[in-house]
């Protein structure tokens, strides 16, 4: 198995499929890194030479991957909730921060829905500790 940026790479796929397996490399990054190296797409893991795992790995050093990639993000995050900016605010409270819409939708950020307002006579008297009416005794 090759292991680029801290990342074990299966061996029985291709190096472009393959590269998409680090956090931060999508398909894109992964055919720059691959010409970059002149290394060919179509050849599999278990194919490359230690040479070239060796260019692929400086080239894929110049991107932000893995750990450095979560550090970066986390600060940006973090800086804009200190300035306290819209999307700072949104990420406090863990709702979405590009603009989607909320009233409806939105069920992973908020959560499981919570009926606030309409509530039929006889699941009040269910959910009140005696369970029934004393007053009709």
């Amino acid at each position: 198995m090759a292991r680029i940026a801290g990342v074990e790479l299966p061996e029985n796929i291709k190096i472009d499929y393959a590269l998409t397996k680090i956090h931060g490399i999508g398909w894109s990054a992964a055919k720059e890194v691959l010409r970059d190296a002149k290394v060919s797409n179509t050849k599999h893991v278990a194919e490359l030479t230690p040479e070239e795992i060796t260019h692929i790995a400086s080239v894929v050093d110049k991107f932000p991957t893995e750990g450095e990639l979560s550090r970066r993000v986390r600060s940006n995050i973090q800086r804009l909730q200190v300035i306290a900016s819209y999307r700072g605010v949104r990420h406090n409270r863990g709702l979405p921060v590009r603009g989607q819409r909320t009233k409806t939708n939105a069920r992973t950020k908020r959560g499981k829905r919570k009926t606030v307002g309409a509530f039929k006579k006889d699941i009040l008297t269910k959910m009140k500790p005696g369970g029934e009416d004393k007053s009709k005794e």
